[in-house]
C-alpha cells in the first residue's frame, strides 16, 4: 500500500513561523478571530517571498503583538500533515526574548489583543487553542533543548551555484 501523498501543490505544506516568548513566568500569546471563533495562538504567520525564517518570526511577533523580540534559538520544526480545512503546515517555532513594547502599534487584522499567560492558564482553555501546536510548543519549551539559530542557513540566488539536479 502506498502511503505517500499525491504529487502536486496540494501535497506541499505551507511554511509558517511562530515564537514562544517567556517573561516573568508567563508567555506571550495572541487572541485572534479565526473563522468566527476567538482563539489563542503563539505569535505566528507565514513566510513571505525572499524572507528568511528568523526574520519572519521576528516580523510576525511585532506585527501581531507590538513586541520587539530577539530570537534565542529554534525550538522545533513541526509537520502537521492534516489540519482541518487547510493545507499541510510546516511550522518553524522559535524562542525569543522580549525587548520592548510598542503599545500604540496597530495589530494585524484579526488580532484582538496580545496576552501574557502562564502555562496553567493556557492549559485551562483547551477549546480556545487555535491548533494543537500551541500547547505542544509550550510543552516542548519546558522539555527540549534549543537548537542554535546557526542551524538555519539561507542561500540567496546570487550566491547559489547554477547547477541542474
Amino acid at each position: 500500500m502506498n502511503h505517500n501523498p499525491p504529487l502536486g501543490s496540494a501535497a506541499l505544506p505551507r511554511i509558517t513561523v511562530a515564537t514562544v516568548v517567556p517573561r516573568d513566568g508567563r508567555f506571550l500569546f495572541v487572541e485572534e478571530r479565526v473563522r468566527g471563533r476567538l482563539v489563542i495562538n503563539q505569535p505566528a504567520g507565514h513566510l513571505e517571498p525572499d524572507e528568511q525564517l528568523a526574520q519572519a518570526a521576528v516580523r510576525e511577533t511585532l506585527e501581531e503583538t507590538g513586541w520587539h523580540i530577539e530570537l534565542t534559538g529554534l525550538l522545533a520544526v513541526y509537520h502537521w500533515p492534516h489540519p482541518p480545512d487547510r493545507k499541510p503546515v510546516l511550522r518553524f517555532t522559535f524562542v525569543g526574548r522580549a525587548l520592548d513594547h510598542e503599545a500604540d502599534r496597530p495589530l494585524d487584522d484579526g488580532i484582538v489583543r496580545c496576552l501574557w499567560l502562564t502555562g496553567e492558564e493556557l492549559a485551562s482553555q483547551p477549546s480556545r487553542l487555535r491548533s494543537p501546536l500551541v500547547q505542544r510548543s509550550l510543552a516542548d519549551f519546558h522539555t527540549r533543548p534549543l537548537v542554535p539559530l546557526s542551524l538555519i542557513d539561507s542561500i540567496s540566488a546570487s550566491t547559489a551555484p547554477m547547477t541542474s539536479p
